[in-house]
């Protein structure tokens, strides 16, 4: 009965088309959902008690597939389908939509009305946002960044008639009184990176993009709800951009128990390309391992491992194929690649150096990729 009651308002899916647009605030497809889903404890929803947040709703559809195992889940304790719907909207299902737009689009997915306080809404409630709420945060600025999530002030500092994409979940201290509750479960696909009005002279149209993701999973840990589950792209494996301090934490915090490991992230989000691919994972509060089921999945392979995410001091080896590989390397050799060679910034030099064409003394060479030599000085 309750499967039917989705079936008739979502006939074609419209999320599932939404989920194939190309964007950096990239639409999660249902059966993704379902697979973050998956891994938690099935019994969660069979409790009435059990709560869960979204705090980057873009289409609805993470509270709206719980609400599918909810309204299952819940049928012995409210055989009345209106009453479990109520109790299950009102009580259980909370989400931060991250913009205006979105907070519409959610709560049509969810509660099959932009507003719930309509009479077109499976459940009513006293007010037009539910329990979906948006709110226009301005950033805060210093020195022409924000200083919460670093975006560019001559970017984003716009009039009322355009979005900030000041997310309310990332410019708060405290999380926690947003809406003035624990939550259980805390499930999202945040959005992954703004831009900070970075480039060179040379290209003044060219810029940088300061990931932004990280600060929703830090948040997240914040509220210590029982489980965490995200999608993020898998750049941090990597550290970088603002991601150092974020990967090292990852890889030495116990409760991160399952990680899935997309290569290629077209297997994840069909037609959207994300350099680096995608993951998600399971935080599990009260389940700390020295282990992470780590899986990678490439086209229909799917290899799964239970490894320390710290295995490597310095690193994380993304595949699980080359672990044994890597042992065999470290019992052979005493030196490596990485002592003599630099990805970036090699002696201190940035990238973007270009040197000088005359020579002077106590010059070096430079040996730019542009197939001509240039000399640098104040080494």
């Amino acid at each position: 009965m309750a499967e039917g009651l989705f079936e008739n308002v979502y006939n074609p899916d419209v999320l599932s088309c939404l989920a194939n647009l190309s964007n950096d605030e990239v639409f999660t497809p249902p059966e993704v959902v379902n697979q973050m889903l998956d891994m938690l404890p099935q019994e969660l929803f069979s409790d009435p008690d059990t709560t869960f947040l979204d705090p980057a709703c873009k289409t609805g559809v993470f509270l709206r597939e719980t609400a599918k195992r909810l309204i299952k889940g819940l049928e012995p304790q409210f055989p009345d389908l209106q009453e479990r719907i109520d109790h299950i909207f009102h009580k259980q299902l909370f989400g931060i939509a991250i913009t205006e737009l979105t907070s519409l689009l959610s709560r049509r997915g969810l509660y099959c009305s932009k507003y719930p306080n309509s009479n077109y809404s499976v459940s009513r409630f006293d007010d037009a946002q539910g329990n979906i709420r948006f709110k226009r945060i301005s950033h805060k600025w210093e020195k022409g960044k924000c200083v919460y999530c670093g975006a560019s002030e001559s970017q984003y500092e716009r009039g009322d008639e355009l979005e900030t994409h000041a997310y309310e979940w990332i410019h708060t201290i405290k999380p926690e009184e947003i809406f003035n509750m624990k939550f259980d479960v805390i499930i999202s696909n945040p959005p992954y990176q703004l831009a900070t009005g970075g480039g060179t002279e040379e290209r003044k149209s060219a810029t940088q993009a300061k990931p932004v993701y990280q600060l929703f999973v830090e948040k997240a840990k914040k509220l210590n709800p029982k489980y965490i589950t995200m999608i993020i792209p898998a750049r941090w494996y990597n550290g970088g951009m603002g991601l150092n301090q974020f990967r090292a934490d990852m890889l030495s915090d116990k409760r991160v128990t399952k990680l899935i490991d997309f290569i290629n992230s077209k297997d994840c989000f069909q037609g959207v390309d994300i350099a680096g691919g995608v993951c998600y994972f399971l935080w599990d509060r009260d389940n700390p391992s020295d282990y992470c089921e780590i899986t990678n999945i490439s086209g229909e392979t799917k290899i799964t491992e239970s490894r320390a995410l710290n295995e490597f001091e310095t690193m994380f080896v993304r595949s699980n194929n080359s672990i044994e590989i890597i042992y065999k390397v470290l019992k052979k050799c005493n030196h490596f690649m990485s002592e003599i060679v630099s990805p970036i910034d090699t002696f201190g030099i940035p990238s973007k150096e270009k040197g000088h064409e005359h020579y002077k003394d106590g010059d070096v060479v430079l040996i730019h990729s542009k197939d001509y030599n240039y000399f640098f000085s104040n080494v």
